[in-house]
């Protein structure tokens, strides 16, 4: 699940937080960043609260009176929690919750591999998603996709 993480942690973050100049790339980027832990053979740190708690204590302190920095930078622990949701992470408490439950980690599959009819599904809505990004942002106008992809922000004329 690629465009699952991608459509839908911009959409979700979109929906909550309406901010223009959060750097939407960072959030996007950031959704698919714990898919790297499949070269581990089994979910680590990046699927816990733990980890996506401590991309925002790193950032919040690293950060601190640089507002501007912060808000780019800000986008990373949100991309984290937005996996954590999208892939239903929260429904396991022992990888959830690690180190809560024992210090090991559990030997499991990870919680995005699903069956392939859900798979499609899912990676049908993040491309939905995607769709709807382009097209409510005007993204499909070089200018506005040029400033999208360099800054990671949306118009705020399109802010309602």
């Amino acid at each position: 699940m690629f465009f699952w993480f991608l459509g839908c942690s911009f959409a979700a973050v979109w929906m909550v937080f309406r901010s223009p100049a959060l750097d939407h790339r960072v959030v996007m980027a950031c959704s698919v960043l714990p898919l790297i832990e499949v070269g581990f053979g089994r979910p680590l740190v990046l699927h816990t609260l733990l980890g996506a708690t401590m991309a925002m204590a790193l950032v919040m302190a690293a950060t601190h009176r640089r507002r501007l920095l912060r808000r780019r930078w800000l986008g990373v622990p949100v991309g984290l929690y937005a996996h954590l949701v999208l892939d239903g992470t929260w429904s396991d408490k022992s990888l959830f919750w690690w180190p809560a439950f024992g210090s090991a980690f559990p030997d499991q599959a990870f919680p995005e591999l699903r069956p392939w009819p859900i798979v499609l599904v899912t990676e049908l809505a993040g491309l939905v998603a995607l769709r709807w990004m382009v097209r409510s942002f005007h993204l499909d106008v070089a200018a506005r996709r040029g400033e999208f992809l360099r800054t990671g922000r949306l118009g705020r004329d399109l802010v309602a």
